[in-house]
C-alpha cells in the first residue's frame, strides 16, 4: 500500500464519519494490521486485532465486535473455517464479516459467500474503497438494528404495559392461564396477589393524571423490590389495579409476601413535583394448593376470590390484607377478627414463608381457618 494512498485514505476516513461499530481484524501479516487498524481508528471504531482465527475467537469472547475483516490464509485455519465458526454462534447482534484477500478467482468468492461472509474485498484495490466498504458495513448494520429495535418495541407493546412497564392483561391472562394448566395436571402450588392503590381518584383529583402516573410508576417499583424469587411476577389489570403471581407459592406464603409489599409501600414516599406523596393499597389473595379440580380453578375463578378479598380489604378501611379459601390452613395472629369478617389482615407475615426477608420473621401461632371461611362463604 503506497505511503501517498495511505495518507488520502486516512483523511478521508476522518471526514464526517458518526460513531461507529466495533471492528476486529484478522490477519497474519503484522504491517497489514496496523494498516488496517490506523484507517478504522481514524474512522473512529474502536479496534482490535488477531493473527489467527482461534486468537480472534477468544478475543469476539470478550469483545463484541459489530464488524470482522478477515484475510483467507491464516497460519492456524483459513478464514473460511473463522466465518463458519462465527455464524454457529449466537450473539447479542448481528456480525458483519468482510474478507480482505489477495485471492481474486471466483471460486474462492463463492465459497466465501457460502460460509456466511457479507463482502469480499482484494487486497492492492484502493484504500479508499476500503473506508467505502466499512461505511456500508456501519448502514446495514444500523439498519439491522434499527429493526431489531422495532421489533422489540412491537414485542414489549404486545406484553408490556406502556405507562409502567410491568406485563399487561393480555400477557397475564395468557401465562397465568397456562400456570393454572401446569398446577392442575403436575401439582402444586400458585397464589395471586390482586393490588389496588387506595383513593386512586383523590390522587388525580389534587394532583392531576401526570402525578398520579408518576404514583402508578413508583408502586410497580416498590412491587419488584418486595419479590423475592425471579419466577414472581406482575401485572396492570387496570387503571390503579394490578395482579402479583406468585408461582410455587402457597397461600400461606402468598399471605406473608403480601404484608411485606403492604409495609414497603405504606413505608415509602412518593416525590414528585407538587412533593412528597404517601399512598397504601389494599389487597385480595387467591390461589391453588396441590391437585385442583379443573372446573373450580379457572383464572376466572381465582380472579373473582382475589377480586370479592380485596373489595372486603377496602370496606375493612384500606391498607389491608384479606384472605378467605375454605381449602386451605391459613396462620392468622392471635388478634384475628371473629369469623364473619374473614379478613386476615396484620403487620406480622405469618412464621415460615419462603417469600420473607432475613429478619423479617415472627412468631404466630397457627390456627385452622377452614370451619370460619366456611361460615364466612355462606353469609
Amino acid at each position: 500500500m503506497p505511503i501517498s494512498e495511505f495518507e488520502d485514505a486516512r483523511q478521508i476516513a476522518k471526514q464526517d464519519v458518526p460513531a461507529s461499530p466495533t471492528i476486529l481484524i484478522v490477519d497474519d501479516d503484522d504491517l497489514v494490521l496496523a494498516q488496517l487498524q490506523v484507517l478504522a481508528e481514524a474512522a473512529g471504531y474502536d479496534v482490535r486485532t488477531a493473527a489467527g482465527v482461534r486468537e480472534a475467537l477468544r478475543t469476539l469472547e470478550t469483545f463484541a465486535a459489530s464488524i470482522v475483516v478477515t484475510d483467507f490464509n491464516l497460519p492456524d485455519m483459513d478464514g473460511l473455517d473463522l466465518c463458519r465458526c462465527i455464524r454457529k454462534r449466537r450473539f447479542a447482534r448481528y456480525v458483519y464479516i468482510m474478507f480482505f484477500t489477495v485471492r481474486d478467482c471466483e471460486k474462492d468468492l463463492l465459497a466465501a459467500i457460502d460460509a456466511g461472509a457479507d463482502d469480499y474485498v482484494i487486497k492492492g484495490t484502493s484504500t479508499t474503497q476500503f473506508i467505502t466498504r466499512l461505511r456500508s458495513a456501519k448502514r446495514l448494520l444500523e439498519l439491522e438494528n434499527s429493526l431489531r429495535r422495532a421489533v422489540e418495541r412491537g414485542r414489549r407493546i404486545e406484553t408490556n404495559d406502556a405507562l409502567t412497564g410491568v406485563y399487561n392483561r393480555r400477557y397475564f391472562l395468557r401465562h397465568f392461564g397456562r400456570e393454572l394448566k401446569r398446577t392442575q395436571r403436575f401439582g402444586g402450588n400458585v397464589s395471586l396477589l390482586l393490588i389496588e392503590v387506595d383513593h386512586f381518584k383523590t390522587i388525580n383529583d389534587t394532583y392531576g393524571h401526570a402525578i398520579g402516573d408518576l404514583v402508578l410508576k413508583r408502586l410497580t417499583r416498590l412491587l419488584a423490590a418486595s419479590f423475592r424469587r425471579d419466577t414472581d411476577w406482575c401485572a396492570r389489570l387496570g387503571r390503579k389495579a394490578f395482579a402479583v403471581v406468585l408461582e410455587g407459592a402457597k397461600l400461606v406464603d402468598a399471605w406473608a409476601c403480601a404484608h411485606i409489599v403492604l409495609r414497603a409501600i405504606a413505608g415509602s414516599s412518593i416525590d414528585t413535583s407538587a412533593g412528597c406523596i404517601r399512598i397504601t393499597v389494599s389487597i385480595g389473595v387467591s390461589g391453588l394448593e396441590g391437585k385442583a379440580d379443573g372446573n373450580a380453578a379457572g383464572i376466572q375463578f381465582l380472579l373473582r376470590q382475589a377480586k370479592n378479598n380485596l373489595y372486603a380489604s377496602v370496606l375493612s378501611g384500606c391498607n389491608r390484607v384479606t384472605l378467605s379459601d375454605i381449602e386451605t390452613r391459613a396462620q392468622p395472629p392471635s388478634s384475628l377478627q371473629r369469623p364473619s369478617q374473614v379478613t386476615l389482615s396484620t403487620t406480622v407475615p405469618p412464621e415460615g414463608s419462603g417469600h420473607l426477608r432475613q429478619g423479617s420473621r415472627e412468631g404466630v401461632v397457627p390456627v385452622d381457618m377452614r370451619r370460619d371461611a366456611v361460615h364466612a362463604s355462606r353469609r
